[in-house]
């Protein structure tokens, strides 16, 4: 359990009390909907007003003071960011694996890899010939690393990861089950016979510090180039990077999306689920795509929102989109102007 002032420490907050906070014990965090009294809840978005309304939480974060339910008599948190006052509770919350030094009893390690003292590697994980794993990474189990990886400091590799020969990783990145990095990329050639014929790919994977990549992701080798995540990238599950891809720092991408090979990727830019964007195109720092679009050229100028397949600027896309859904209305009435026009015409 926190009391109140713990919890306003944590999250570096201010209390807006409406009554005293000396004897109210947090004993959990739940959505507004679900929060019981003794629990803490968030409140960061207006279309969950109602939700607040009805809340039994004892308190709640909050960034705006104003234009709150008047039925709410518990405790209120203010913060200057809701949902990174909602990151650190979480974070204290999280009862992870702590970490671990050593290796698993049925862990192969390879006496031409640098393993770490103070790293570890899991149960039937395999560290390759000439791997490096940093100190305080965490490999776990049935994890295959391969032949001159690099894999950096504070690293956590969940299991069933397979990082291919030649990668490099750099610090505090995380990945999460069942991922591939470096794959060979799709690349063929067509021969006088119609058969295709595989091209190499020469290339190799470089993620930077502090990337984070989501379970069943697929991340391609280079073709001569390298595929390259910069520092701070956050790839969510069920991605396609393909060869030569580079993305920006600090962009984050939801499921489902599929980079063609030799697309660049801007900084900070925000990419939903479902996107499909097309080779050898650049998109501009801070680009947003909206989730199911399709984006087929080049976006030039920066803090941009596109939507559609093939996608367009969104608020275009909205006027568009008004109009498309009143088509079946305008085509009557089209129709019926015609009528009207041709039984003027046979009247003269």
């Amino acid at each position: 359990m926190y009391n109140i002032d713990a919890i306003v420490s944590l999250i570096d907050g201010e209390v807006i009390n409406h009554g005293s906070n000396d004897t109210v014990l947090i004993k959990g965090f739940s959505p507004l909907n679900e929060a019981e009294e003794g629990e803490l809840s968030f409140y960061g978005n207006p279309k969950y007003f109602n939700d607040f309304a009805e809340t039994s939480a004892s308190a709640v974060i909050v960034q705006d003071v104003d234009n709150l339910p008047e039925s709410f008599t518990g405790i209120l948190l203010k913060v200057e960011n809701v949902y990174a006052a909602v990151a650190k509770i979480l974070a204290s919350l999280d009862k992870g694996p702590a970490p671990r030094k050593g290796r698993g009893s049925t862990a192969v390690v390879s006496d031409k890899a640098n393993v770490h003292e103070n790293s570890y590697v899991g149960d039937h994980s395999i560290i390759s010939p000439e791997a490096t794993v940093c100190e305080g990474t965490q490999i776990m189990e049935n994890v295959y690393i391969g032949t001159n990886v690099n894999v950096g400091k504070n690293c956590s590799i969940y299991p069933g990861v397979r990082i291919l020969y030649g990668t490099s990783i750099g610090d505090n990145c995380v990945i999460q089950s069942n991922t591939v990095v470096g794959s060979q990329g799709f690349g063929y050639t067509p021969t006088a016979d119609g058969t295709l014929k595989k091209i190499p790919q020469l290339g190799n994977v470089i993620i930077e510090n502090d990337v984070e990549i989501g379970s069943n992701c697929t991340i391609d080798r280079g073709s001569i180039k390298d595929t390259i995540i910069k520092s701070g990238v956050k790839l969510d599950n069920l991605i396609q990077v393909a060869h030569n891809v580079e993305i920006g720092s600090n962009t984050v991408i939801a499921a489902l999306t599929g980079i063609a090979g030799s697309a660049k990727i801007g900084s900070n830019c925000m990419i939903g689920g479902q996107v499909g964007i097309m080779g050898h195109i650049t998109v501009a720092d801070n680009t947003k795509i909206q989730a199911q679009s399709g984006l087929s050229k080049t976006v030039k100028t920066p803090g941009t929102v596109w939507h559609g397949s093939p996608a367009i600027d969104y608020r275009n896309y909205v006027r568009s989109y008004a109009a498309f859904k009143n088509l079946p209305e305008l085509l009557n009435r089209v129709k019926t102007l015609e009528k009207e026009l041709e039984r003027l015409n046979e009247s003269e």
